[in-house]
């Protein structure tokens, strides 16, 4: 600089521009692999396939997506040793998933990536997505399973992150993770990591400021669950969703699931009884109360959302692959070949497009489940740990899961997926 005059934009555009683009070249050892139909789903279970057909993956469910046309839902499993998308000591990570330090011999589990049929998925660059965010709020709402795929999220991106412009709240149910970094911040740590020369950080001077909150929000019924109520007992209020929804509102993106606490039962069962318009009773079907939760939802997303300012998502149930439903995770290393005799889309799935449909604004579905099915290798099972009260976070875990996910692994997909809708 001479009199104080600052250096010309374009060769600042110029290095950042590169800075994003090449963090997205990466040499990539890819191993495809060959592509097999399956039958389509006839029965309501699934079964086992043979390990030793675990060749290809393919899956044939999923429904058309809002972006460009592509169903996202439907492909196949790519071996690809370019991944995983951050290593496995990320700090963020829960013991209950963290399966490397958990002793997880197979490594294998966090190398698959996901190769739509019609449409390609964009690798994942944490320098673009906070450049996208930038003074945004991203809020995850949900189960433990969404608590697993904002787990993933924040590992994807922190590691472009300086220690000391990245930090992690908690409050009540709801965990955030906070970046505020300048691009000169970001583009110094991308050069020092590649010996650039000095030169090209004498160019970074503008003060342009990445102010992202990547937040969960620990909220598995969508709708208002009470502890302690009228004869001490805990209700489940169908018709209400505030106390809930003050945590997510003002956020730009909003990423909904609810699915899993709703088939709940017995033991398990989150409440014992149900309020709706004032009145309690006990004996409902889990579905319809499913859908009168749902609606309230939809409701509250109607009347206090703006489209042109907030993108809501919401994404499919996980699946599960526990012996109850005719399958096993545990020694399980390849995903499958295709899912042979699976079952039927999950009923959840089947009333919340019932919800969607009669809903004014545009919700996009992000649908998982399919996919997902395949990964009977991506599971915990007895690699899962929750020492350090982190059974607050996953908690009622049996010894061997087969619910929640490895990280690094599958969730990752699922966020490469986000990537490419928001």
């Amino acid at each position: 600089m001479r009199g104080g005059k600052q250096l010309p934009l374009l060769p600042l555009l110029i290095l950042i521009l590169y800075l994003q683009t090449s963090l997205l070249a990466s040499h990539r050892d890819v191993v495809a692999l060959q592509v097999a139909s399956g039958p389509e789903p006839a029965q309501q279970y699934w079964t086992e396939e043979k390990e030793d057909e675990v060749d290809v993956v393919q899956s044939h469910q999923g429904s058309p997506s809002l972006r460009g046309g592509c169903d996202m839902s439907v492909g196949e499993w790519i071996y690809d040793r370019s991944y995983p998308l951050y290593d496995a000591s990320c700090p963020y990570l829960s013991a209950q998933v963290s399966c490397r330090r958990n002793g997880r011999p197979d490594h294998d589990y966090e190398r698959w990536r996901w190769k739509p049929q019609h449409c390609s998925l964009p690798r994942f660059n944490a320098l673009d997505f906070l450049g996208r965010m930038r003074r945004k709020r991203v809020v995850l709402v949900g189960d433990s399973i969404m608590r697993n795929q904002w787990e993933s999220l924040v590992c994807m991106v922190e590691a472009v992150i300086p220690d000391e412009k990245k930090t992690v709240t908690t409050h009540g149910t709801s965990t955030s993770f906070h970046a505020l970094v300048r691009t000169a911040d970001l583009a110094k740590r991308v050069i020092d990591s590649r010996s650039f020369p000095a030169l090209y950080a004498f160019f970074v001077v503008e003060q342009l400021d990445f102010e992202t909150s990547i937040e969960f929000h620990w909220a598995p019924l969508l709708v208002e669950l009470e502890a302690g109520g009228a004869q001490n007992k805990r209700i489940l209020h169908l018709d209400s969703i505030e106390e809930n929804a003050k945590h997510w509102r003002g956020a730009d993106v909003l990423v909904f699931d609810s699915a899993h606490w709703w088939t709940h039962s017995g033991k398990w069962s989150s409440w014992d009884m149900y309020m709706e318009n004032g009145r309690l009773f006990t004996d409902l079907n889990p579905m319809v109360a499913y859908e009168k939760g749902l609606f309230t939802w939809a409701k509250w997303v109607d009347m206090n959302l703006d489209p042109r300012r907030t993108q809501v998502i919401f994404r499919t149930v996980s699946p599960r692959h526990n012996r109850s439903n005719g399958w096993q995770c545990y020694r399980q290393r390849k995903p499958l070949f295709y899912l042979g005799h699976s079952h039927r889309s999950p009923v959840q799935l089947t009333v919340l497009r019932e919800v969607l449909r009669k809903m004014s604004f545009p919700v996009y579905v992000q649908d998982i489940t399919g996919m997902s099915a395949l990964r009977r290798d991506g599971h915990p099972s007895i690699y899962a740990r929750s020492g350090n009260g982190q059974e607050q976070l996953y908690p009622r875990v049996p010894a061997s899961d087969c619910s929640h996910w490895c990280l690094p692994g599958v969730p990752d997909i699922w966020n490469e997926m986000l990537y490419s809708i928001i």
